[in-house]
This record gives C-alpha cells, sequence and structure tokens, in this order.
C-alpha cells in the first residue's frame, strides 16, 4: 500500500512563475538536489511534457524512473503517475496544487504517494520522505524566489 503526505508552503510569487519553474523539467539538476538527470520524453501538443525520465540519487535511494503528467488549464493543478515500475517504485502518484492568495504570493500544496518495492525501515523512509518534501516544497520556492528577484 502507497504511503501519502501532503505539506504546503507559501511562495512570494505569482502562480503562473511557481508553474513555469515546476513545469522546466529540464532545470531540475540545478535546484533539486537528488535530480542528477531529467530528460523529456514526450510532449502534448501545447509543449508542456507528457512523459519525464528522472534519474536520482538521493544517499539512501537512487532510482530512474518516468512520469506522466496532466495539467488543469490555468496550472492550478499539476499532477503526475508512474509509467511503469521502476527498481525502488511500485507506483508514485503526486500533485502540485497551486493557490494564487491575490497578494503576489502563490500556497503550493504538495501531495505524494509512493509504494516502494523494496522494504525500507521507518527511519529511512522518514528521511526519504523529508528529503523529497524539502525538494518539492522548500527547494522550489528558492528556486522560484530566486528567479523573481533576478
Amino acid at each position: 500500500m502507497a504511503d501519502t503526505s501532503t505539506q504546503s508552503i507559501q511562495v512570494s510569487a505569482p502562480l503562473e512563475r511557481v508553474a513555469a519553474v515546476i513545469c522546466d523539467f529540464p532545470s531540475y539538476p540545478e535546484w533539486a538536489d537528488a535530480m542528477k538527470q531529467v530528460e523529456v520524453k514526450s510532449e502534448y501538443s501545447d509543449g508542456y511534457a507528457a512523459e519525464v525520465r528522472f534519474v536520482i540519487d538521493a544517499g539512501v535511494m537512487a532510482d530512474d524512473y518516468t512520469l506522466e503528467y496532466a495539467y488543469a488549464d490555468d496550472l492550478s493543478r499539476i499532477e503526475w503517475h508512474l509509467v511503469a515500475p521502476s527498481k525502488t517504485q511500485k507506483s508514485q502518484d503526486g500533485s502540485y496544487d497551486l493557490v494564487d492568495n491575490a497578494d503576489g504570493t502563490t500556497t503550493v500544496t504538495y501531495t505524494l504517494a509512493v509504494e516502494l518495492s523494496i522494504g525500507m525501515l521507518g527511519m529511512f523512509r522518514r528521511k526519504a520522505e523529508k528529503m523529497i518534501m524539502d525538494t518539492a516544497l522548500k527547494q522550489l520556492k528558492r528556486r522560484v524566489e530566486a528567479l523573481s528577484t533576478a
């Protein structure tokens, strides 16, 4: 059974800028510590990535997997699922939900459900979960806000 985690953070940037960073998959290795390689394998007719391959090395876990993405028309929701089981994952479903706070900030809620194909002790699972959440939210916030001031 998949373990699900959800966390939120407020980013000092408009929704469009947050969504642009999330959708700029080839740049992930520049700001997401565990991402070693990211490759857009296919795109939709509107230019958004349909399938993206990730190679990660997070110390406690290394993997090579492909996610399929779907987007709300206004980019307020970006969701994905694992295309096929990988070395360490049986399944992965996740989403970014973006809420424009009408004050130049965006609330980003990250939800991730992962079923591992390998056994992992509780403390290692929690460490991996913290690393994933930190990347998904804190490093995203840092990247978006750094680009906003550049």
